[in-house]
């Protein structure tokens, strides 16, 4: 219980010098640190691509079980001072919210240990305030900070991906209708053809949906709009062209 670990105390040659978990998790920190600024490249290789760490001559297995080594040694420092709520959420928590949030490792790296931290501070804050569990206000925090990541994170998450598909979906279906008009404008039924009244026949598609992409269409300049029929521009055509090509 995170609570209870000040009261664990350090005492050499009968002097206190503070709480045994912070100098048993201080240690760990410099042996995490140390690993990772000594060996990052290696890690790096190992993890992400190990049959080119082979054939670089470095042996993959051996950096793996020296990973694998130092996380058990951090787990069971960590159980021993937090408990194992905490220890599990801060382990996966951080990294997964910051994987969401960006690409480059350096920085995922510096977002998990700055969430981390954050969720930390302010879930000893909020158990304060609240008068709960330290442990479980702070991976509560860690959840928190997920959820925000997981729906708002600017490639990766719901609202982005979401907004993404409807821009894709308008797209296709402009470019759908550049090709519906390419293909029968000059032909014997293009009156019918490219007419605002028929898309919805002709493209299956709901009459307010074919509306909606028609003036979607002439406000981008792929279609100019004489009363109910439609024309190709020459920027209609090219892109009409470029997806009959693709």
């Amino acid at each position: 219980e995170l609570a209870f670990a000040p009261f664990d105390r350090l005492v050499i040659g009968g002097v206190d010098i503070g709480p045994r978990a912070l100098y048993v998790m201080g240690g760990i920190l410099l042996l995490n640190i140390l690993a990772i600024t000594l060996f990052y490249k290696e890690l790096k290789l190992a993890t992400f691509d190990a049959e080119l760490a082979a054939a670089l001559g470095f042996t993959p297995a051996l950096i793996h079980y020296g990973l694998m080594g130092i996380v058990s040694i951090t787990a069971v420092g960590a159980f021993d001072a937090v408990g194992s709520i905490l220890v599990v959420a801060l382990m996966i928590a951080p990294p997964v919210t910051a994987y969401l949030l960006t690409d480059s490792l350096p920085r995922m790296i510096g977002l998990s240990a700055l969430i981390g931290a954050l969720s930390a501070f302010l879930g000893f804050w909020l158990a304060d305030v609240l008068d709960a569990s330290i442990a479980g206000s702070m991976a509560t925090l860690t959840g928190i900070f997920f959820a925000l990541a997981f729906l708002f994170a600017p490639q990766r998450g719901l609202v982005a991906l979401a907004r993404r598909r409807r821009t894709q979906r308008w797209a296709f279906a402009q470019t759908a209708l550049a090709i519906h008009l390419l293909n029968h404008q000059g032909a014997p039924d293009e009156a019918e053809e490219c007419n605002v009244d028929h898309l919805h026949e002709h493209l299956r598609w709901d009459p307010e949906f074919a509306r909606i992409v028609v003036r979607q269409s002439v406000r981008a300049g792929y279609v100019a709009r004489e009363n109910s029929h439609l024309l190709l521009t020459d920027n209609g055509r090219a892109l009409a062209a470029e997806a009959i090509v693709a």
